[in-house]
């Protein structure tokens, strides 16, 4: 009988190096959160925030050139951490959900599927042109990040120099023109960010559903002993291993922002075949009429050409769900086969429209029944007091100093509006306090652009975080019921008082139907 010595002493190795493992690997983490607290907060951390935005992002700025920074910027986003939800926005909802004929914010419209935005905060179109980061972009924590300006066809756009900072005003001056890598490149990016999520969310359903083998029973165990060791800090200093935030772990949503070629005379064209083409891929879709950079394009933003041009944007799409839906009747799979509505489909605007251009427009946007506004884009205007060098170059202005004529675009589109179209909120956000502004002047959604570039990549944790205090602070606890809109008074409460009838209906409807749905003899059950 052979000896059974060499597998005991195998065994009694492999257990020690096992052991030795995970105690290294413990000892590592502890570590870490120690010294930094990368594992509990990531990009949330203040090590996080020191080494990116204190450290790297002013090195980029004083060694390269604007574009050249930017396109380091997306080249390196992978590289980060994952963002972390703080403890103070754990405690709140900040999930926004538009669309689908029933949520809190618009009654307009009821022909789009509903989307739930994780947490409000978003990156603005011009950061990721064609697609290329949008999963790193999101692990920052971005509730949504928006793709393009996206051309049919490629294009160089202008010559360089075409970007400048304006670093003592906190402000961008950009005269790109639309560069794009064209359609079929973007959809290309596309399709690879949406392969990977099913990729993603096939191995989830694999790990957690199928066999589990030793080696993900080891890992597990082990990432369970190193987590149990990185207790998480609440917001009164003790430690809060709960997870009440709906937000703390969703996947972001992508809009797709178009835009039409410099040489094209027949922009609803352009516009129409971008949708048929990457609508498949989009959670909503804009139509950019108001980019200053591109000679009449913001000609489109007259009531007399929008109505039009937005209509037969509105026909693609319809064309689009009925594309989507052919395609999945020829899909066996149940879940592919289950009829699918268009992308929401929004139209973005100028800063430089007056008050009484603003309210045509909200006019025609009601009448054509547009799914939201994305408000606004850069100005060509030049605020006094702009002392930056660059403050005469030509081109588009964005940044602090176009916060306030954005916000109060926002506000007077929601007024004209009623409240009934969702707006997403951009220009000028640096901090908690702006978007917090913005979000009460009546933006469900906020987006964020310049201030990237002076703040750094920690900017979307610290804005998250502010705006939960905010929120804390003024007994808030659900972001689109108690926040978006409030300081329109009249609106809110007609809002708040539709949303209560509306709970009340569907109370009283689930109850009749549990009702009638008991049988006779149940109902006569002692």
């Amino acid at each position: 009988m052979p000896s059974s010595e060499p597998l005991r002493k195998a065994f009694q190795s492999l257990r020690r190096t096992t052991i030795r493992t995970m105690v290294g690997c413990t000892v590592v983490a502890g570590t870490l959160e120690v010294t930094t607290h990368l594992p509990s907060q990531g990009r949330s951390s203040a090590f996080y925030h020191a080494l990116a935005d204190d450290w790297l992002v002013p090195g980029m700025r004083r060694c390269l050139g604007p574009e050249a920074a930017h396109k380091a910027a997306l080249r390196i986003a992978f590289l980060a951490p994952t963002h972390r939800p703080s403890a103070k926005e754990q405690r709140l909802n900040v999930q926004v959900r538009l669309w689908g004929g029933n949520n809190n914010n618009n009654t307009n419209t009821n022909n789009t599927a509903a989307r739930v935005f994780p947490n409000p905060i978003g990156l603005a179109a011009g950061y990721d042109k064609d697609g290329t980061a949008i999963g790193p972009l999101l692990a920052m924590g971005f509730g949504f990040v928006e793709v393009g300006s996206v051309c049919l066809e490629a294009q160089p756009g202008n010559p360089s120099p075409r970007m400048f900072r304006l670093t003592q005003d906190e402000a961008i001056i950009n005269r790109y023109g639309f560069n794009s890598m064209g359609a079929d490149a973007v959809e290309d990016h596309l399709k690879e960010y949406r392969s990977s999520q099913s990729t993603a969310a096939v191995a989830t359903t694999t790990t957690t559903s199928g066999p589990v083998s030793w080696e993900q029973k080891l890992l597990h165990s082990l990432w369970s002993r190193v987590s149990a060791l990185l207790p998480v800090e609440g917001a009164d200093g003790n430690a809060n291993t709960s997870s009440s935030s709906s937000s703390s772990s969703s996947s972001g949503l992508v809009g797709i922002n178009l835009g039409k070629n410099k040489t094209s005379t027949t922009p609803l064209e352009d516009y129409q075949k971008l949708i048929l083409q990457l609508g498949p891929y989009a959670d909503y879709l804009v139509v950019n009429v108001s980019c200053p950079n591109i000679s009449g394009l913001r000609d489109l933003q007259s009531t007399s050409s929008l109505e039009g041009l937005l209509k037969g944007c509105q026909e693609a799409c319809s064309q689009l769900a009925d594309k989507i839906n052919v395609d999945n009747n020829d899909n066996t799979d149940a879940i592919a086969s289950t009829k699918r509505q268009p992308p929401p489909l929004l139209v973005k605007l100028s800063p430089d429209l007056t008050d009484s251009e603003l309210e045509d427009i909200a006019a025609v946007l009601m009448k054509v029944g547009i799914d939201g506004i994305v408000v606004t884009n850069t100005t060509t205007s030049r605020p006094t007091g702009l002392v930056s060098p660059n403050k005469a170059e030509q081109g588009g202005l964005s940044g602090k100093p176009l916060k306030e004529r954005s916000t109060e675009c926002i506000r007077v589109l929601y007024r004209f509006t009623k409240g009934t179209i969702p707006i997403i909120g951009v220009g000028g956000v640096q901090n908690g306090h702006d978007a917090y502004e913005k979000l009460r002047a009546g933006a469900s959604l906020v987006q964020v652009y310049s201030g990237m570039i002076y703040e750094g990549p920690g900017m979307v944790s610290k804005i998250r975080d502010e705006v939960a205090e905010l929120m804390l602070l003024n007994g808030q606890r659900d972001l689109q019921t108690d926040v978006v809109g409030i300081d329109h008074d009249d609106l809110f409460f007609q809002r708040k008082r539709r949303q209560r009838e509306r709970t009340m209906t569907t109370t009283t409807i689930m109850a009749m139907a549990t009702s009638m749905s008991t049988t006779p003899t149940e109902r006569r059950a002692p």
